[in-house]
């Protein structure tokens, strides 16, 4: 069935930030006293807010000071700044999108402060989605919980099972399960059983979800 909506999330799945977002991050915790692989970052911290991250972090019994999400955040940005390429045929499926008159929404559990920063950098892009950028700061609670994806439905008036969420991570797909909206989960690298477990029907190049979208 072609959907009236899709929404995507952001990071790794718009924008190629994570490999950045975790080289920083695997670099803090072996400095507070959790050296982790980025294969166990991912298992843990993959499709979380930064915040969380830090609290998870924190119980594991790294040693992050009081201040670290604000001063993460702040680094992070600097180093997308320098440069965040855009997935591999992301454009290709907005165009499709376009040419079949199917509104598009991002919501991610990252900043809108990270977004201007990411998105931002590709001419027109931000304009793609005609103010419909949503981030988990501004609803209740955070992926998994399905507020941002309820949000953003509603934003474009569509109703939820007429949406179809793009994810890469297990909360996300998560969140798409609990809003009732179908979930096309991306796994570039063909590790997709945590997507799978949540009910996401997996693929792995971009290139082919016009045709998975029956567009």
């Amino acid at each position: 069935m072609i959907p009236k909506a899709v929404i995507f999330d952001c990071d790794g799945v718009v924008v190629d930030s994570e490999g950045p977002t975790f080289a920083m991050l695997g670099q803090d915790l072996a400095l507070h006293s959790l050296p982790l692989s980025v294969p166990q970052m991912e298992q843990l911290f993959l499709g979380g807010t930064v915040a969380g991250a830090f609290t998870k972090a924190r119980e594991m019994g790294a040693s992050l000071p009081d201040d670290w999400v604000s001063d993460f955040y702040n680094r992070l940005y600097a180093r997308l700044g320098e440069g965040t390429p855009l997935i591999s045929g992301i454009l290709t499926v907005l165009d499709a999108l376009d040419a079949a008159g199917i509104p598009y929404a991002i919501g991610s559990n990252g900043s809108a402060r990270k977004m201007e920063v990411t998105l931002g950098q590709h001419a027109g892009l931000t304009a793609r989605f005609k103010g419909h950028i949503y981030s988990a700061y501004s609803v209740a609670a955070p992926k998994p919980a399905p507020d941002l994806y309820l949000h953003a439905a509603r934003a474009l008036g569509v109703q939820p099972a007429d949406c179809v969420v793009v994810e890469d991570s297990a909360a996300g797909a998560q969140a798409a399960r609990s809003a009732g909206m179908r979930c096309m989960g991306y796994a570039p690298h063909g590790a997709g059983e945590g997507l799978r477990a949540v009910g996401a029907t997996v693929f792995t190049d971009m290139a082919d979800l016009p045709a998975l979208l029956g567009l």
